[in-house]
């Protein structure tokens, strides 16, 4: 058995002081269910690593101030960050992708944003895309071949945005979305920069799709947690921390989590 991490590249250039970057990762995780009623969406494991601590390394390769913001499974998410981030948290109602940024605005204090979500699993370099970054418009990461239609596109190809201070300034701290409160009005006004991202891009936001960044990070070997117990079979599958797969058990594209929860994947 194999385990991958997603591979970074190290890089020792000084970040930008006039750069942070928000991680979103109050998603209450539904459409993981159940893998979610045992862990937040952003601490599931992909190749043995949090996703939350998968997009925080992305984060870091452009800025050393990096926030994340809670709400779901938010005693969770807080223990697990510690202090290695700026903590936003959402009482009451999750305020979506646009009220998160309102909500940071104090904390962003005039800097531009780099917008990651917490359930994507986007290995690849990030300092080229803000380098070239013009900082007036809009910048989004879209997978795939098609660069001119980003904000149509489904959510799972969306490696990361950029986003300039002044527009973040212009959103509001209420439940909302960047799709309707931004990106649609910037693209009506042709001010939507599109960078084609090449690596890969899974949103882990499914059973199935969390077991193909599992799949794709281990190399197509199935990924074993540490503490694990494994003696049975298993073809296209993940076993989480601590669990265990019984003698003449056979796993085939399926996610054991603990002794009471294995999702299939058909």
């Amino acid at each position: 058995m194999v385990v991958m991490p997603a591979i970074l590249p190290e890089r020792n250039e000084p970040r930008p002081t006039d750069l942070c970057a928000v991680v979103l990762a109050a998603g209450e995780g539904v459409g993981l269910r159940p893998l979610t009623r045992l862990r937040p969406k952003p601490l599931c494991p992909v190749a043995n690593e949090a996703l939350l601590d998968l997009a925080l390394s992305r984060a870091r390769q452009v800025t050393d101030a990096v926030a994340v913001n809670a709400h779901h499974g938010r005693a969770m998410v807080e223990a697990h960050l510690g202090d290695r981030a700026h903590l936003s948290v959402e009482e009451g109602e999750a305020l979506g992708t646009a009220g998160a940024l309102a909500h940071l605005r104090g904390w962003i204090d005039g800097r531009d944003v780099l917008v990651l979500n917490a359930d994507c699993w986007a290995p690849g370099p990030l300092a080229p895309f803000a380098a070239g970054w013009d900082r007036e418009r809009v910048r989004l990461l879209v997978a795939g071949d098609d660069r001119l239609r980003p904000p149509e596109r489904p959510a799972n190809l969306l490696a990361g945005s950029f986003m300039p201070w002044a527009e973040v300034a212009r959103l509001e701290p209420v439940p909302s979305g960047l799709w309707e409160t931004s990106w649609r009005h910037r693209q009506a006004e042709g001010r939507i920069d599109v960078a084609r991202w090449d690596g890969p891009c899974i949103d882990c936001g499914t059973p199935a799709r969390y077991l193909a960044a599992n799949l794709a990070a281990g190399g197509g070997e199935p990924v074993v947690g540490e503490g694990a117990v494994v003696e049975g079979k298993l073809e296209r599958a993940v076993v989480w921390p601590g669990a265990r797969v019984r003698a003449g058990e056979v796993l085939v594209d399926a996610i054991r989590a603990d002794d009471s929860v294995t999702v299939l994947v058909r």
